[in-house]
């Protein structure tokens, strides 16, 4: 469909002659367009350092209540996000990869989806990654499953001659196969940062507050359904009565596991050694207080 062509405008009245400068009005014109100089690259220097300032969705938001933060940084994500970046990092830590490959992962499913897992895409492309079915990538229902997307990406990411070493971008894309096979690498330092926080010995790395909905259920009812998903990501589980469920062999990545899935799941508290997580206060010491191991209560 063509458009009508607008009416031409008419030509711009000629500009009088303007008197020459004087020598003083030369030289302030001199030293605005050295002042301008200046500017250009101490704004890119701003920019750069604004830049540091972001989160996963969207630039420069401080933490708030319903969202989870990296200890030491300024990276927050929402709820959903930081648990599916916490189920990408335990699959990889399941299959003892390095560092490297939870980095990758993470990086891929930001720039795919930005760690959501969609039930949408181009194509048929679905979930974390963005696999299409149709492509051999699995079912529909696969990989939407972000467990499997997980094991998948790193399946083809681990058959990349020098993935450990090799430029993120470029490793990514052999997985990925992409349209725009250069983005990938924007995401290096906040892949790195997270990756960082979830595979972190140090305690409360990974931080996430919400306001807890009422619960849903007969708290053993759910529990049982909570003990599976521990014990895929996180480890052997032990349940008690009351929504009580122990991983007596955990360390503080699967702590954080815990505390990146606590909304999912529906706890109201972690407790491990002699520290404790609430969904309204975050994490707290209890000096003298000793967990022993990872113990989860579900709301009730």
């Amino acid at each position: 469909m063509t458009s009508a062509r607008p009416a031409a405008r008419p030509a711009p009245a000629r500009p009088r002659p303007r008197p020459a400068a004087r020598p003083a009005a030369r030289r302030r014109k001199k030293r605005r367009g050295r002042m301008a100089g200046l500017w250009a690259p101490l704004l890119v220097v701003v920019v750069a350092v604004v830049g540091l300032s972001w989160d996963t969705d969207t630039q420069g938001v401080p933490p708030v209540a319903g969202r989870c933060s990296v200890a030491g940084s300024a990276l927050t994500l929402t709820n959903e996000q930081a648990a599916n970046a916490a189920t990408i990092a335990a699959v990889a830590r399941s299959r003892g990869l390095p560092a490297r490959a939870t980095v990758i992962a993470l990086a891929t499913a930001q720039q795919e989806s930005r760690l959501r897992n969609l039930d949408y895409g181009d194509r048929d492309s679905l979930g974390l990654f963005q696999q299409r079915p149709s492509q051999g990538w699995g079912t529909e229902a696969q990989v939407q499953d972000p467990v499997y997307a997980t094991g998948k990406f790193l399946d083809g990411l681990v058959e990349v001659p020098g993935w450990e070493t090799g430029d993120l971008t470029l490793v990514a894309d052999a997985v990925q196969r992409s349209a725009f096979p250069l983005a990938y690498r924007q995401w290096t330092e906040m892949a790195e940062t997270l990756a960082g926080a979830l595979q972190s010995e140090a305690p409360a790395a990974l931080s996430c507050t919400f306001s807890p909905p009422d619960a849903a259920g007969p708290v053993d009812d759910r529990a049982a359904a909570v003990a599976e998903a521990v014990r895929g990501e996180a480890g052997p589980p032990t349940v008690a009565a009351g929504g009580v469920i122990t991983v007596a062999d955990a360390a503080w990545p699967e702590v954080t596991w815990a505390v990146a899935h606590a909304q999912r799941l529906q706890l109201s508290q972690v407790r491990f050694a002699d520290w404790t997580w609430t969904p309204d206060i975050g994490w707290q010491q209890n000096t003298g207080q000793d967990a022993g191991a990872l113990v989860l209560q579900l709301s009730t």
